[in-house]
């Protein structure tokens, strides 16, 4: 296809594609003798880059430390020249494999980097199949762990906390329920 039309369908304009070209950025693109230049979309693999921050808090008690990981991700992010195209805040448990913001930016394929303050506030387990699922996509975890016994303990922790907080839940919301039907027997 002409560069033209590969620039249309990326979302860049026409001189930025043909920067790009000049500097040998579009893989399998080429010049004819009449100086069209043509991008083999097949064998093209050129993704615009797309930098998306992900900050996660485990309950909305800590709402306003979603607000400053957001914002201190996205300083990160400034201060190594990258370009912040969305930010994605979350109230969800890391063990909860329900995260509507989450897999609509997994199922997108959008982003070029996620960028996040802890492997743990992406998700709690199974991080490495995450990121060997998305090839085209760069997980940048800015402060890693130290050590794997710290990172077990840390999981360990989390998993504990994570359980007795649904415990606790349900016996509050059983509390509720109790509290309700002894109001609804008393109308």
């Amino acid at each position: 296809m002409k560069l033209s039309k590969w620039a249309q369908k990326q979302g860049v304009c026409y001189r930025t594609a043909w920067n790009l070209f000049k500097a040998g950025q579009i893989p399998n693109s080429y010049k004819l003798k009449s100086g069209t230049i043509i991008v083999d979309e097949e064998k093209s693999s050129y993704k615009t880059e797309h930098n998306v921050v992900y900050a996660r808090v485990s309950s909305s008690e800590n709402r306003d430390n979603l607000e400053t990981q957001a914002h201190r991700v996205s300083l990160f992010c400034s201060a190594r020249g990258w370009v912040v195209h969305e930010i994605i805040k979350e109230c969800a448990s890391g063990l909860n494999d329900k995260r509507p913001k989450l897999e609509k930016l997994l199922l997108q394929r959008k982003a070029t980097r996620i960028i996040v303050e802890h492997k743990d506030r992406l998700t709690r387990f199974g991080f490495n199949y995450i990121k060997t699922l998305l090839t085209d996509c760069e997980i940048i975890v800015i402060n890693e762990s130290i050590g794997e016994k710290e990172d077990l303990m840390n999981d360990f922790v989390s998993l504990v906390t994570s359980f007795c907080a649904r415990l606790y839940g349900n016996r509050r919301s059983k509390r509720q329920t109790e509290k309700l039907i002894k109001e609804l027997k008393n109308d």
